[in-house]
């Protein structure tokens, strides 16, 4: 690791998915020296679509990444809704039911999104990969840091972008448990062949409590296979045991029809599954001392809102930009929370528990669902999900910036009450 130094400071930022290049982008622009590390070996790829919607779309464009995502765009043209027959419930705009708006929002292969945003800054930042923090020891004067390789430095801050299962909050915060609030569901993604012909589409499977996807990004020979299941309690005990999650999803579908077994039976052979639980992140403060979180290790909105990737870029944005106006960290880290936390919430508010739309746990929600699915047309909506643009970004430009701190009415974001 080399050392770096800058007028502004030196920041080591916990993970390379998505807020932490955003938020190094950012920082680096501010004139900060800025250190990525990442424990996984290379950059994360997956081809599984995300959403950049509302105010993330500014973001993006500001970063200059924009052309290159809109060219990536995935275009979903249709959802088909089946029954657990494999019988035809609706056929919708998939905008009808992310709240996204055509022609302005974007989605795009997860994949495409880290690769922009790593270009955008991969020259000016040191990026570490194959290592992640180990300790963490806060002083007067910076944080020293001893990495899992055993190399040690210090650093003015650090930030935690490491996603719902943040080692940086737990080493600081505390155990994850004290912040998640699970939803009542897991899932688990991985790839397949695309023996059904799909393209630029989906087609999405229910029974009371079950739910499977297969997802066809374009023309291509791969799908993305979704399992998706109601759970009474997070089953923890095989969060770190892959061949004890393919048993829970295996025994819980294994009397499902339609295309289940061949899901089931490709999951096992998949060499990318990926096993979580559906939930969210709450805490009272996203700071403590010289350590801050941002992106899911600190508000986790969970795939049901399809906000997470938006969440970590506007975060990102609004917590470099308030370091950069506020000299004293203190009152920088109070500022990204004062400034966004009603955005976050009103985002995580979207969905609470037991409540998934598209995934209900009784016969006669589903049927309500089913039924709510079939007023739906197949156009896509004129108007989005008011809470994607409830926050008006500040303008944080070093170049128009004459002050130390935001001048009250006129750099801090705007948050639209009546959005919800």
């Amino acid at each position: 690791m080399n050392t770096r130094t800058a007028a502004r400071g030196t920041v080591l930022i916990s993970g390379a998915s998505i807020a932490g290049p955003a938020v190094a982008f950012w920082l680096h622009r501010h004139g900060f020296a800025v250190t990525v590390v990442e424990k996984a070996g290379a950059l994360r790829g997956g081809g599984y679509p995300v959403d950049v919607r509302g105010t993330a779309v500014e973001v993006v464009r500001r970063m200059g990444i924009l052309p290159r995502l809109g060219e990536a765009h995935v275009e979903s043209r249709r959802m088909t809704f089946l029954d657990a027959d494999g019988g035809e419930v609706a056929v919708v705009h998939p905008q009808a039911v992310t709240g996204g708006i055509e022609g302005r929002d974007i989605e795009v292969p997860r994949g495409e999104l880290t690769e922009a945003l790593y270009d955008a800054v991969r020259d000016d930042v040191e990026f570490v990969f194959d290592d992640s923090i180990r300790t963490l020891t806060e002083h007067e004067h910076g944080v020293d840091v001893t990495f899992r390789s055993g190399v040690q430095r210090g650093f003015d801050l650090v930030l935690g972008a490491d996603g719902l299962h943040s080692h940086t909050r737990r080493l600081v915060f505390g155990p994850e448990r004290l912040f998640h609030r699970y939803l009542g569901y897991c899932f688990t993604l991985f790839t397949m062949p695309n023996t059904f012909g799909l393209s630029h589409e989906a087609l999405i499977w229910n029974t009371p409590g079950r739910a499977a996807a297969l997802y066809a990004v374009g023309d291509g020979a791969e799908l993305h296979a979704f399992l998706n299941f109601a759970h009474p309690e997070p089953p923890y005990e095989v969060l770190r045991d892959p061949e004890a999650q393919c048993d829970l999803v295996a025994s819980t579908f294994a009397h499902d029809g339609w295309e289940i077994p061949a899901m089931v039976t490709a999951m096992h052979h998949a060499g990318d599954p990926f096993f979580d639980t559906v939930s969210q992140v709450h805490m009272p403060r996203w700071s403590h001392g010289r350590v801050a979180l941002v992106g899911d290790a600190a508000y986790a909105p969970s795939f049901l809102t399809g906000q997470g990737s938006s969440l970590a870029l506007v975060g990102a944005y609004m917590l470099a930009g308030s370091l950069a106006t506020h000299r004293d960290h203190t009152a920088a880290f109070a500022a990204y929370e004062r400034d966004i936390r009603g955005f976050v919430e009103l985002n995580q508010s979207q969905v609470g528990a037991g409540d998934a739309a598209l995934f209900p746990t009784t016969a006669e929600a589903l049927e309500k669902r089913n039924n709510r699915l079939r007023g739906l047309t197949t156009l896509p909506p004129k108007t989005g999900r008011p809470a994607h643009t409830a926050l008006t970004l500040p303008d944080h430009d070093p170049r128009r910036r004459t002050s130390d701190t935001a001048p009250h009415g006129d750099g801090a974001p705007a948050l639209d009450q009546r959005a919800g």
